[in-house]
Parts: structure tokens; sequence; C-alpha cells
């Protein structure tokens, strides 16, 4: 699959079911983390569900020639990120970054990033969030050349799992 321009676009209604499948495309790799099928099931019903909730602020999506091939998610605060106000997030968070196997190490998830840090600039924000496990270590990687940092004030347990945050400071 040769990638030729990348183009960072906001996501439009009858683009949803290529964005969903490119999430459960993407997130498969990690099904052999989850001990328990249920829990894995639930996971994969809330990723392709998370295309339609009220409280994202934006889905961005990658695209080159005309094919989607990464996507995230940007909420304004922990509250409508994760229902935890008590994180007490109130700038940008980043959630559900995706790209097609395919695709991956092409920079597609950096451009992603980039773009989310102009919008949380364009909010006049002066952190951007986002969470992540154990399990993602690639990601964690990139997110930490990008120059994103721990911190561990605002991470949470998920059933037996240590949500970690890294933020961005702008």
């Amino acid at each position: 699959m040769a990638i030729n321009q990348i183009i960072i676009e906001e996501l439009v209604e009858d683009e949803k079911e290529k964005v969903r499948n490119l999430l459960v495309g993407s997130y498969q790799q990690y099904e052999d983390a989850y001990a328990n099928p249920q829990v894995w099931e639930a996971y994969l019903t809330n990723i392709k569900g998370s295309v339609d909730n009220p409280d994202v602020e934006k889905i961005l999506i990658a695209k080159s020639d005309d094919k989607i091939l990464g996507t995230l998610q940007l909420f304004l605060s922990s509250e409508k990120a994760y229902q935890r106000p008590e994180l007490q997030i109130f700038s940008p968070i980043v959630r559900l970054l995706a790209v097609h196997p395919e695709a991956r190490g092409r920079g597609i998830a950096q451009e992603l990033l980039k773009a989310s840090l102009d919008f949380a600039k364009s909010q006049g924000a002066d952190k951007l969030y986002l969470h992540t496990g154990d399990k993602m270590q690639k990601a964690v990687r990139l997110y930490e050349w990008l120059g994103f940092k721990r911190d561990r004030t605002k991470e949470f347990m998920n059933n037996d799992i240590l949500v970690k945050c890294y933020r961005f400071d702008l």
C-alpha cells in the first residue's frame, strides 16, 4: 500500500462505517491480551459505538487517495472522555488513535497527533492529554518520542488495568 500525501480531515457521516471497521481492525491485535472473551467483546462494542458518541468534540481521519488510513477522537474534558470528572482534566484529550495495520510506520499517527496539538492550541489549551495501557508499547514509544510526558496524577484503574496518562505541554 503506497502512501501518497496524507490529508487530515474531520469525519463526515458517510465515513463512519469505514472508521468503525478501521478501529476494529486496528485494535484486533490486542485481543489476546484479554483473558476474558466477554470483556474483549464489550471493548469492541464500545470502540464501534465511539464513532457516535455525543460527547466527542471532533473525530479526525487521515486519508490518502481517498482511503481512510487512521483516526482519533478528541474530547474537551475527562468527564466527556471517560465520565471521570474526578480526574479534573479540562484540556483536550485524545482517545482511540488507530492506524490501519497495513499503513503503520508511515507517519500517520504522528500527523493525527500534530493535528490534535493544533486543535488544542485553537481551543486556547495549554495541555493535550491521552491515556494508554501497557499493552500498547509501540504507541507509548511514539508518544514519548513526540514529547508527551507521563502524568501519574491523572491515571486511573479500569477494572484491573492501570490506565496511564501522558501529557503534552503546549
